[in-house]
């Protein structure tokens, strides 16, 4: 049975919850127990804000199973301060984050590493490209500065 806060949460940003057997599609979820664990350990207001990325963020409704779940709300846990001072920001940098492709390449160190530490990396990667010290200068080794 799925807890009444995680029901109330998906609704809200309305995310079906489907049964754990099926596939997802874009904007469904199955992962409803990764959403009570993460209300549990971090609070409803975190598991809203984790829901909102990744709902309101362009092509990241594919995004809502655990790997996903998880590595968003690492990312925003990281992110504390650069989210209380540029949120919007923040939020048009995984506008344009290709986190199902991301994750997706995560999936070929499932095995070797947690898939979500591998994808908590790459998307930590490209934040530090546009938030961080050196957001400024060019990597000598990767001439890209996309988010």
């Amino acid at each position: 049975m799925t807890d009444s806060r995680v029901a109330a949460l998906c609704a809200e940003f309305g995310v079906e919850i489907i049964p754990a057997h099926r596939y997802p599609e874009i904007g469904q979820t199955r992962a409803t127990e990764t959403i009570a664990r993460i209300i549990r350990k971090h609070g409803e207001a975190h598991a809203r804000l984790v829901m909102s990325f990744l709902t309101e963020t362009a092509n990241n409704k594919t995004l809502l199973d655990e790997t996903g779940l998880w590595c968003m709300s690492d990312m925003l846990r990281a992110c504390g301060g650069l989210l209380e001072r540029r949120a919007g920001d923040l939020m048009e940098t995984f506008d344009a984050m290709p986190l199902g492709p991301l994750q997706a390449m995560a999936q070929g160190l499932s095995g070797h590493v947690p898939v979500r530490y591998a994808l908590d990396g790459m998307v930590w990667e490209r934040i530090a490209r546009r938030f961080g010290d050196d957001a400024d200068q060019m990597d000598l080794l990767d001439d890209r500065r996309m988010p």
